[in-house]
């Protein structure tokens, strides 16, 4: 496998043919990219399809819920956030050079976890007659990795660790709400997705301190600080601390977070 394969998934418009590439790099053998050097290489948009439209978040519609619409705008909305995450995954092994073979089997195994749980979430789309593309969507998960291109750190920091992790936070009260709404279907899937989201956090805090400690850079606080710089101190609680825990985030800084938190 070259770095040359992994832009081509990256580069694929077809979410089918993106899924079914992002699975065979995880099959084949990654270690030979651990031999790029050289620094982060720039990346143009990634493939994605026509549809959905992207707007801002503002304009995307809110619906509850209790009707069969309003819970396939919520699947629609986490099928985007995983199409997108597979393309974080294959552009954080395209984009970074020079780092360990592990790095890259990991980002790799990510992305392929992300295409499974997008194809699970799309499939789940079509049992209420809709498919990827029929709602909007927002950018903003590609725009963070727009902001994070220069340093493989900081991406370690904000995506992984911000971005994946609010997904942590705000799965549990989705899947209550789903329960109650009696779509056992659709919290099965969000289940398993939660489940499996947790070691993706976990490999951006591995990473991410792997980067800093080299550096001199002190993690814990590294990571408060790249809070405050790049997305205003980080979303609020509440949190889910067990699952973070999991994730390896340090006693510290599930401290910090829950003093932030209080002290807005």
């Amino acid at each position: 496998m070259t770095p040359e394969d992994v832009r081509a998934a990256l580069m694929t418009d077809d979410p089918r043919e993106k899924c079914l590439a992002t699975r065979a790099l995880h099959a084949a053998d990654s270690s030979a990219l651990a031999e790029a050097g050289g620094e982060p290489v720039a990346v143009p948009v990634p493939g994605r399809p026509v549809r959905p439209a992207l707007v801002h978040p503002s304009k995307l519609a809110r619906r509850g819920l209790g009707s069969a619409a309003g819970r396939a705008a919520l699947i629609h909305a986490i099928a985007h956030i995983e199409f997108n995450a597979i393309n974080l995954g294959l552009d954080a092994a395209y984009r970074y050079r020079g780092m360990p073979p592990a790095y890259y089997a990991d980002w790799l195994s990510m992305a392929a976890d992300e295409s499974r749980h997008f194809e699970m979430l799309n499939n789940r789309l079509a049992d209420f007659g809709h498919a990827y593309g029929d709602f909007d969507a927002h950018n903003g998960l590609w725009e963070m990795a727009v902001k994070t291109a220069h340093d493989p750190m900081v991406r370690m920091a904000l995506v992984p660790r911000v971005l994946e992790a609010r997904g942590l936070d705000v799965t549990p009260g989705m899947i209550e709400r789903l329960t109650r709404a009696g779509d056992t279907a659709t919290v099965a899937i969000f289940e398993q997705i939660l489940e499996e989201e947790v070691p993706h956090v976990e490999i951006g805090s591995r990473w991410f301190r792997y980067l800093a400690e080299p550096r001199g850079l002190d993690p814990d606080r590294t990571f408060f600080a790249l809070l405050d710089e790049y997305m205003n101190g980080g979303p609020p609680g509440p949190y889910n601390i067990p699952a973070r825990r999991e994730a390896d985030f340090s006693e510290d800084e599930l401290d910090e977070l829950d003093a932030r938190d209080r002290a807005r």
